[in-house]
């Protein structure tokens, strides 16, 4: 029986593109709005594209935050993306005064002003893989380039979390990976081929 792949719709984020790849790639998906939605899918996406204040006060209007910790806790599969990514941690500087879901410690950060870098950050960059070997990676092409829109990025508080390194003006982490858990701030959906590959490792890889 074929895994159910799930798509967190919290009424921002990309959607449209990242259902247009899983269709591509030949994984029926739904839409998870509410709870009850989790216990009907297997394997978890969370696309983000916007503000991350937005996107907390987004999941705990539609009562899903405790469902998504545990979720993750439990290492479930969980494919995070750009704001995906960053609301796994406890805060951003982009909005303070709400929380992330606090799964990992550690803060998301806007790059610094620096005479001739643009922010956002925004194009192409390659990532660099921590550990090539890795299922996730399987396939990608050396070097790889990921495609990137974003002003902000978190800083995990456990640096072994960290799966790849982008640079701009300086590394940051570009995703993490735990268990069955990875999560990072490229767009795969806008990464052509590349994308393409790494979503099908995460759908397609055995669970940890």
């Amino acid at each position: 029986m074929e895994d159910r792949i799930g798509v967190i719709n919290y009424g921002g984020g990309n959607l449209r593109n990242v259902l247009n790849v899983l269709t591509h790639l030949g994984f029926p998906s739904t839409l998870v709005t509410e709870p009850g939605d989790l216990a009907k899918v297997d394997r978890l996406l969370f696309p983000g594209v916007g503000a991350f204040g937005e996107c907390a006060v987004a999941i705990d209007q539609q009562k899903l935050r405790e469902p998504l910790v545990d979720w993750i806790r439990s290492n479930r599969p969980y494919f995070g993306i750009c704001l995906g990514y960053q609301i796994l941690f406890e805060r951003s500087a982009e909005c303070p005064e709400l929380r992330g879901l606090g799964v990992f410690a550690g803060e998301v950060v806007r790059f610094p002003e620096a005479t001739g870098r643009k922010i956002p950050h925004m194009g192409w960059n390659v990532v660099i893989p921590a550990d090539r070997s890795s299922p996730i990676w399987q396939g990608t092409p050396d070097p790889l380039y990921l495609y990137f829109v974003h002003s902000y990025f978190p800083v995990p508080g456990d640096p072994d979390l960290i799966s790849s390194t982008a640079c701009y003006g300086g590394d940051f982490a570009a995703s993490i990976s735990q268990g069955n858990l990875f999560a990072g701030q490229f767009h795969p959906e806008r990464s052509q081929q590349a994308g393409l590959k790494l979503v099908d490792n995460f759908l397609t890889r055995p669970l940890a």
